[in-house]
């Protein structure tokens, strides 16, 4: 891999790449099937990925017909690599296994370590057979719905498909490693104008918010819409906040101290609520919904949106403010949901719901159509990276850490093969057009 890194940093060419040799192991952050009993027993909020998540090398597997190898400069985390590095809600190896079953090919997934990360930014090292598109020297990013386009179901809308799975999650060999196994219709150009850390930590956060707020399957965003985003300036809301600035909307951003409300405002949020200063409790006890909660919230959503209620509630802590969001949302205006961060059995009032004919709509990751048109938002410097942090590959169980315990703001990037940060900008003279002070207003 080292052979490899100095052909990327000199400029090789991809002939030159490709003629690189592979090795037959490689760094990565894994965890074991042999560890999986080892949180057994605990509270969620104690399990501690640095005791889960190893660095070490693992074998290069087989580069089926329409894969690719990417040397990884780096990647990110997401909530998945702590849901796997805990072991929560399931251990992971139930999906390798799985998979494992399926055809020779997937057989390679079924294995006792499983090599996590659903990002990644870096160069293209080797392409199977059957892959047309891309070719080696490619710099690339990674976006993580893996599936197999022989499936009919695959066919209309991707995440559709019987076979779907999130990669580096619900598939081995991901994007936390020095080099990574993907399917070519996982990739996509890599902005030129960022840098290594900086384009790897789009692709999975920002591709949920867009196919939520932007896409046809999601609430079909329009101009003048006013959005209630939870969480928004955390890895979906962070892009969802932008996705609303940018196709003309107004977003009301719930954070939860005061530097995040200052977050907000640096990046054009005027309408912010710190739920924690303001005091909501939503619950009375655990079985109990307080609807007078949801009242005095609503009468403030609406004294920053100019009396209205929101036409879109972007919901994705579940348990929590389900409830609320339902009840905050305009008669005929739509809560769209990718998560359950606070728990999956939700409950809500269905009066509110039905009797002002409110949509609730189920969203997850991007299909390919989607991704990349998220991408090329990223690219045209539309949209900026949320990435807060950098943590070198060894670090990777003390950011998966500072993740689970929310003690960060948007994204953490991870530097794989990248020696540094800052690394990787090919079109210098575009950032400075787009803006230092705005691509990396999460740092700061």
């Amino acid at each position: 891999m080292q052979q490899i890194l100095e052909a990327v940093e000199a400029g090789a060419s991809g002939d030159d790449i490709a003629n690189l040799p592979l090795p037959d192991h490689y760094r990565a952050a894994y965890v074991q099937r042999s560890d999986v009993e080892m949180f057994a027993g605990m509270p969620s909020a104690e399990k501690d990925p640095t005791k889960s998540l190893h660095i070490g090398d693992v074998p290069t597997p087989e580069l089926a017909p329409d894969e690719v190898f990417v040397a990884v400069m780096a990647s990110s985390i997401n909530f998945n690599t702590v849901w796997t590095s805990i072991f929560e809600p399931l251990p992971t190896f139930g999906f390798l296994d799985r998979l494992g079953k399926e055809s020779e090919w997937g057989a390679r997934h079924a294995r006792d370590f499983h090599v996590v990360g659903s990002d990644a930014a870096g160069v293209v090292v080797r392409v199977g057979s059957a892959v047309r598109n891309w070719k080696p020297g490619d710099r690339v990013t990674v976006h993580c719905n893996s599936v197999d386009d022989q499936d009919p179901s695959a066919h209309d809308d991707s995440m559709l498909a019987a076979n779907q799975r999130i990669w580096g999650f619900e598939t081995n060999y991901g994007g936390l490693a020095d080099l990574a196994l993907v399917k070519a219709n996982q990739l996509m150009p890599k902005p030129t104008h960022l840098t290594w850390e900086e384009a790897a930590v789009n692709a999975l956060c920002h591709s949920t918010s867009y196919r939520m707020l932007v896409g046809r399957h999601g609430a079909q965003m329009k101009q003048g819409d006013s959005v209630l985003i939870w969480g928004a300036t955390g890895g979906i809301g962070g892009y969802a906040v932008q996705l609303v600035q940018n196709g003309g909307g107004t977003p009301i951003g719930v954070v939860s101290s005061p530097d995040k409300v200052e977050l907000l405002n640096r990046i054009g949020v005027e309408a912010v609520i710190d739920r924690k200063a303001e005091g909501y409790r939503f619950w009375s006890d655990e079985h109990t919904q307080d609807e007078g909660e949801w009242r005095r919230f609503g009468k403030r959503v609406r004294e920053l949106n100019g009396g209205e209620d929101p036409d879109i509630v972007f919901e994705h802590p579940g348990r929590q403010t389900m409830g609320a969001s339902i009840f905050a949302c305009k008669r005929g205006g739509t809560v769209v949901t990718c998560a359950a961060t606070s728990g999956y059995m939700v409950e809500f009032d269905n009066r509110h719901f039905w009797m002002k004919l409110k949509r609730l709509i189920s969203s997850h990751f991007a299909n390919y159509a989607e991704a990349y048109a998220a991408n090329r938002l990223i690219d045209q410097g539309r949209i900026q990276p949320v990435m807060s942090a950098v943590h070198p590959l060894t670090a990777v169980g003390e950011a998966a850490r500072s993740v689970h315990r929310n003690e960060h703001e948007g994204k953490i990037g991870v530097l794989c093969l990248a020696p540094r940060e800052g690394l990787g900008i090919d079109d210098p003279e575009k950032r400075a057009r787009i803006g230092e002070d705005k691509i990396t207003a999460f740092r700061g």
